[in-house]
Protein backbone atom coordinates (compact mmCIF):
# COMPACT_ATOMS: atom_id res chain seq x y z
CA UNK A 1 0.00 0.00 0.00
CA UNK A 2 1.27 3.23 -0.20
CA UNK A 3 3.20 5.34 2.27
CA UNK A 4 2.01 9.04 3.52
CA UNK A 5 4.13 11.32 1.94
CA UNK A 6 4.60 14.61 3.87
CA UNK A 7 2.02 17.08 2.38
CA UNK A 8 3.95 19.45 -0.06
CA UNK A 9 4.73 22.79 0.83
CA UNK A 10 1.50 24.54 -0.92
CA UNK A 11 -0.63 22.78 1.12
CA UNK A 12 0.34 23.05 4.51
CA UNK A 13 0.48 27.04 3.79
CA UNK A 14 -2.90 27.01 2.55
CA UNK A 15 -4.39 25.13 5.94
CA UNK A 16 -2.49 27.09 7.74
CA UNK A 17 -3.39 30.51 6.19
CA UNK A 18 -7.19 28.71 6.68
CA UNK A 19 -6.35 28.30 10.35
CA UNK A 20 -5.05 31.40 11.25
CA UNK A 21 -7.98 33.17 9.25
CA UNK A 22 -10.27 31.13 10.91
CA UNK A 23 -9.15 32.07 14.58
CA UNK A 24 -7.02 35.60 14.30
CA UNK A 25 -8.94 36.72 11.65
CA UNK A 26 -8.76 41.15 11.75
CA UNK A 27 -6.28 40.62 14.52
CA UNK A 28 -5.61 39.35 18.29
CA UNK A 29 -7.44 41.84 20.53
CA UNK A 30 -5.58 40.73 23.63
CA UNK A 31 -2.00 39.94 22.22
CA UNK A 32 -2.39 43.58 20.91
CA UNK A 33 -2.43 44.96 24.56
CA UNK A 34 1.46 43.86 24.56
CA UNK A 35 3.55 46.40 23.69
CA UNK A 36 4.95 45.65 20.49
CA UNK A 37 8.48 45.56 21.07
CA UNK A 38 8.16 42.98 23.76
CA UNK A 39 9.84 39.86 23.46
CA UNK A 40 9.39 36.40 24.86
CA UNK A 41 10.37 32.68 24.86
CA UNK A 42 8.41 29.50 24.80
CA UNK A 43 8.85 25.87 25.30
CA UNK A 44 6.59 23.42 24.03
CA UNK A 45 6.06 20.06 26.40
CA UNK A 46 4.53 17.10 25.69
CA UNK A 47 2.54 16.36 28.97
CA UNK A 48 2.19 12.34 27.57
CA UNK A 49 4.03 9.36 25.91
CA UNK A 50 3.47 10.09 21.90
CA UNK A 51 4.56 10.02 18.53
CA UNK A 52 5.33 13.40 17.47
CA UNK A 53 3.32 14.51 13.99
CA UNK A 54 2.96 18.36 12.35
CA UNK A 55 6.32 19.93 13.15
CA UNK A 56 5.66 21.50 9.78
CA UNK A 57 2.54 22.35 10.49
CA UNK A 58 3.25 24.03 13.26
CA UNK A 59 6.77 26.07 12.29
CA UNK A 60 4.93 27.46 9.31
CA UNK A 61 1.96 29.00 11.39
CA UNK A 62 4.62 31.49 13.10
CA UNK A 63 6.56 31.76 9.91
CA UNK A 64 3.05 33.08 8.53
CA UNK A 65 2.36 35.12 11.64
CA UNK A 66 6.29 36.30 11.88
CA UNK A 67 9.10 35.08 9.91
CA UNK A 68 11.92 36.27 12.47
CA UNK A 69 10.98 33.45 14.88
CA UNK A 70 13.03 30.88 16.11
CA UNK A 71 12.22 27.51 16.17
CA UNK A 72 14.69 25.14 17.59
CA UNK A 73 13.21 21.17 17.52
CA UNK A 74 14.72 18.67 19.57
CA UNK A 75 12.40 16.42 17.69
CA UNK A 76 11.08 15.17 14.34
CA UNK A 77 8.00 13.88 12.71
CA UNK A 78 7.68 10.02 14.12
CA UNK A 79 10.11 10.11 16.52
CA UNK A 80 8.44 8.80 20.32
CA UNK A 81 8.45 11.32 22.57
CA UNK A 82 8.50 10.75 26.98
CA UNK A 83 6.14 12.83 29.14
CA UNK A 84 7.18 15.66 30.56
CA UNK A 85 9.83 16.30 27.63
CA UNK A 86 10.76 19.61 25.47
CA UNK A 87 10.43 19.23 22.07
CA UNK A 88 10.72 22.79 20.98
CA UNK A 89 11.76 26.39 21.74
CA UNK A 90 10.24 29.12 20.28
CA UNK A 91 11.92 33.41 20.65
CA UNK A 92 11.08 36.53 19.16
CA UNK A 93 8.59 38.82 18.91
CA UNK A 94 5.47 37.92 22.02
CA UNK A 95 2.58 39.10 19.93
CA UNK A 96 3.13 36.39 17.19
CA UNK A 97 3.69 34.15 19.31
CA UNK A 98 0.61 34.57 21.60
CA UNK A 99 -1.42 34.89 18.63
CA UNK A 100 -0.05 31.35 16.74
CA UNK A 101 -0.36 29.44 20.03
CA UNK A 102 -3.58 27.79 19.49
CA UNK A 103 -3.86 27.48 15.85
CA UNK A 104 -0.07 25.52 16.51
CA UNK A 105 -1.22 23.39 18.71
CA UNK A 106 -4.01 22.24 17.08
CA UNK A 107 -2.51 21.18 14.10
CA UNK A 108 0.54 19.38 16.59
CA UNK A 109 -1.90 17.50 18.72
CA UNK A 110 -4.23 16.10 16.06
CA UNK A 111 -1.65 15.18 13.87
CA UNK A 112 0.66 13.58 17.02
CA UNK A 113 -2.52 11.82 18.13
CA UNK A 114 -3.11 10.45 14.70
CA UNK A 115 0.28 9.05 14.90
CA UNK A 116 0.50 7.81 18.38
CA UNK A 117 -3.14 5.86 17.90
CA UNK A 118 -1.85 4.74 14.52
CA UNK A 119 1.13 3.23 16.06
CA UNK A 120 -0.79 1.73 18.86
CA UNK A 121 -2.42 -0.26 16.22
CA UNK A 122 0.21 -1.52 14.61
CA UNK A 123 1.91 -2.85 18.22
CA UNK A 124 -1.40 -4.68 18.50
CA UNK A 125 -0.91 -6.71 15.11
CA UNK A 126 2.88 -6.89 15.68
CA UNK A 127 4.44 -10.56 14.51
CA UNK A 128 1.08 -11.43 12.35
CA UNK A 129 2.07 -10.40 9.08
CA UNK A 130 -1.04 -7.94 8.52
CA UNK A 131 -0.67 -4.81 7.67
CA UNK A 132 -2.81 -1.72 9.40
CA UNK A 133 -4.87 0.68 7.36
CA UNK A 134 -6.27 3.98 7.24
CA UNK A 135 -9.07 4.51 5.85
CA UNK A 136 -11.05 7.70 3.87
CA UNK A 137 -12.45 8.72 7.83
CA UNK A 138 -10.82 11.53 8.10
CA UNK A 139 -11.21 15.33 9.09
CA UNK A 140 -12.34 17.39 6.26
CA UNK A 141 -9.47 19.26 4.10
CA UNK A 142 -7.00 17.15 6.63
CA UNK A 143 -6.94 14.43 4.62
CA UNK A 144 -3.27 14.13 3.59
CA UNK A 145 -1.89 15.92 6.64
CA UNK A 146 -4.08 12.29 8.49
CA UNK A 147 -2.56 9.81 5.96
CA UNK A 148 1.14 11.61 6.16
CA UNK A 149 0.55 11.35 10.28
CA UNK A 150 -0.57 7.77 9.69
CA UNK A 151 2.30 6.53 8.29
CA UNK A 152 4.28 8.20 10.90
CA UNK A 153 3.02 6.49 13.53
CA UNK A 154 4.21 2.76 11.13
CA UNK A 155 0.85 2.11 9.51
CA UNK A 156 -0.07 2.25 5.72
CA UNK A 157 -2.67 4.45 4.10
CA UNK A 158 -5.44 2.91 2.07
CA UNK A 159 -6.63 4.63 -1.32
CA UNK A 160 -6.49 8.39 -0.76
CA UNK A 161 -9.73 9.77 -2.51
CA UNK A 162 -12.13 8.15 -4.99
CA UNK A 163 -9.89 9.13 -7.71
CA UNK A 164 -6.97 7.05 -7.07
CA UNK A 165 -8.23 3.68 -6.61
CA UNK A 166 -11.20 1.35 -7.38
CA UNK A 167 -13.79 0.03 -4.26
CA UNK A 168 -16.27 -2.11 -5.51
CA UNK A 169 -19.25 -1.78 -2.70
CA UNK A 170 -22.59 -2.94 -2.14
CA UNK A 171 -24.50 -0.59 -3.75
CA UNK A 172 -22.12 -0.35 -7.04
CA UNK A 173 -22.60 -4.30 -7.20
CA UNK A 174 -26.30 -3.85 -7.08
CA UNK A 175 -26.37 -1.44 -10.04
CA UNK A 176 -24.03 -3.75 -12.06
CA UNK A 177 -26.08 -6.69 -11.26
CA UNK A 178 -23.85 -9.03 -9.88
CA UNK A 179 -20.08 -9.04 -8.36
CA UNK A 180 -18.63 -10.93 -11.47
CA UNK A 181 -20.21 -7.96 -13.67
CA UNK A 182 -18.81 -5.50 -11.30
CA UNK A 183 -15.37 -6.38 -11.27
CA UNK A 184 -15.64 -6.65 -15.39
CA UNK A 185 -16.67 -3.23 -15.43
CA UNK A 186 -13.57 -2.00 -13.24
CA UNK A 187 -11.26 -3.98 -15.43
CA UNK A 188 -12.43 -2.30 -18.37
CA UNK A 189 -12.18 1.15 -16.83
CA UNK A 190 -9.33 1.57 -15.32
CA UNK A 191 -5.88 1.66 -15.89
CA UNK A 192 -3.27 -1.15 -15.30
CA UNK A 193 -2.08 0.29 -12.31
CA UNK A 194 -5.07 1.40 -10.29
CA UNK A 195 -6.09 -0.83 -7.73
CA UNK A 196 -9.38 -2.74 -7.81
CA UNK A 197 -10.86 -3.93 -4.81
CA UNK A 198 -14.08 -5.69 -4.22
CA UNK A 199 -16.32 -5.61 -0.32
CA UNK A 200 -18.18 -8.81 -0.18
CA UNK A 201 -20.35 -9.67 3.30
CA UNK A 202 -20.16 -13.36 2.62
CA UNK A 203 -18.28 -16.57 2.29
CA UNK A 204 -20.36 -17.37 -1.10
CA UNK A 205 -19.70 -13.65 -2.53
CA UNK A 206 -15.84 -14.50 -1.54
CA UNK A 207 -16.32 -17.41 -3.95
CA UNK A 208 -18.41 -15.57 -6.54
CA UNK A 209 -15.23 -13.09 -6.28
CA UNK A 210 -12.76 -15.41 -6.12
CA UNK A 211 -13.97 -16.96 -9.44
CA UNK A 212 -14.50 -13.50 -11.09
CA UNK A 213 -10.88 -12.96 -11.02
CA UNK A 214 -10.32 -10.63 -8.19
CA UNK A 215 -7.18 -9.62 -6.60
CA UNK A 216 -8.10 -7.95 -3.29
CA UNK A 217 -11.06 -8.68 -1.39
CA UNK A 218 -12.51 -6.40 1.68
CA UNK A 219 -14.21 -8.93 3.85
CA UNK A 220 -17.15 -6.76 5.14
CA UNK A 221 -17.52 -7.27 9.68
CA UNK A 222 -16.97 -10.88 9.13
CA UNK A 223 -16.54 -12.56 12.72
CA UNK A 224 -13.36 -14.37 13.37
CA UNK A 225 -14.34 -17.72 12.34
CA UNK A 226 -15.61 -16.59 8.88
CA UNK A 227 -12.22 -14.71 8.40
CA UNK A 228 -10.43 -17.74 9.72
CA UNK A 229 -12.28 -19.77 6.60
CA UNK A 230 -11.97 -16.86 4.15
CA UNK A 231 -8.73 -17.58 4.53
CA UNK A 232 -8.47 -21.42 3.72
CA UNK A 233 -10.63 -20.83 0.73
CA UNK A 234 -8.66 -17.50 -0.74
CA UNK A 235 -5.25 -19.79 -0.72
CA UNK A 236 -3.17 -17.05 -1.48
CA UNK A 237 -5.66 -16.18 -4.51
CA UNK A 238 -6.41 -12.37 -3.76
CA UNK A 239 -5.52 -10.40 -1.10
CA UNK A 240 -7.50 -9.98 1.51
CA UNK A 241 -8.33 -6.99 3.84
CA UNK A 242 -10.43 -7.63 7.22
CA UNK A 243 -13.13 -4.20 7.82
CA UNK A 244 -15.77 -3.45 10.50
CA UNK A 245 -15.51 -3.65 14.25
CA UNK A 246 -11.58 -3.14 14.43
CA UNK A 247 -10.36 -1.38 17.82
CA UNK A 248 -7.76 -2.36 19.86
CA UNK A 249 -9.30 -5.07 21.58
CA UNK A 250 -10.31 -6.75 18.68
CA UNK A 251 -7.51 -6.06 15.91
CA UNK A 252 -4.72 -8.85 17.46
CA UNK A 253 -7.64 -11.24 17.18
CA UNK A 254 -8.78 -10.08 13.37
CA UNK A 255 -4.77 -9.83 12.22
CA UNK A 256 -4.12 -13.44 13.68
CA UNK A 257 -6.68 -15.24 11.14
CA UNK A 258 -4.14 -14.71 8.35
CA UNK A 259 -5.87 -11.81 6.33
CA UNK A 260 -3.56 -9.44 4.99
CA UNK A 261 -4.73 -5.66 5.94
CA UNK A 262 -6.92 -4.49 8.55
CA UNK A 263 -8.12 -1.21 7.67
CA UNK A 264 -9.58 1.01 10.99
CA UNK A 265 -11.31 3.87 10.86
CA UNK A 266 -10.53 5.11 14.50
CA UNK A 267 -6.87 6.27 13.16
CA UNK A 268 -8.42 8.76 11.87
CA UNK A 269 -12.11 9.54 12.81
CA UNK A 270 -11.86 8.88 16.59
CA UNK A 271 -8.44 9.83 17.60
CA UNK A 272 -7.89 11.50 20.81
CA UNK A 273 -5.50 15.04 20.36
CA UNK A 274 -2.28 14.44 22.56
CA UNK A 275 -1.56 17.06 25.33
CA UNK A 276 1.00 19.57 24.09
CA UNK A 277 2.06 22.68 26.14
CA UNK A 278 3.42 26.12 25.23
CA UNK A 279 5.63 27.50 28.10
CA UNK A 280 5.84 31.14 27.90
CA UNK A 281 8.24 34.05 29.47
CA UNK A 282 9.20 37.26 28.47
CA UNK A 283 12.78 38.16 28.12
Amino acid sequence: MRSGKRPDAGLVSEQVRAALHEDVGSGDLTAGLLPAATQARARLIVREPAVLCGVEWFNEVFHQLDPTIGLQWSAGDGDRVKAGQQVCELHGAARPILSGERVALNFLQTLSGTATTAASYVEAVAGSGATVLDTRKTIPGLRLAQKYAVSCGGASNHRTGLYDAILIKENHIRAAGSIAAALDAARAAANTDVMIEIEVESLDELEQALDAGAQRVLLDNFDLEALRQAVERNARLAELEASGGVNLQTIGAIAATGVDYVSVGQLTKDLRAVDFSLLFSVD
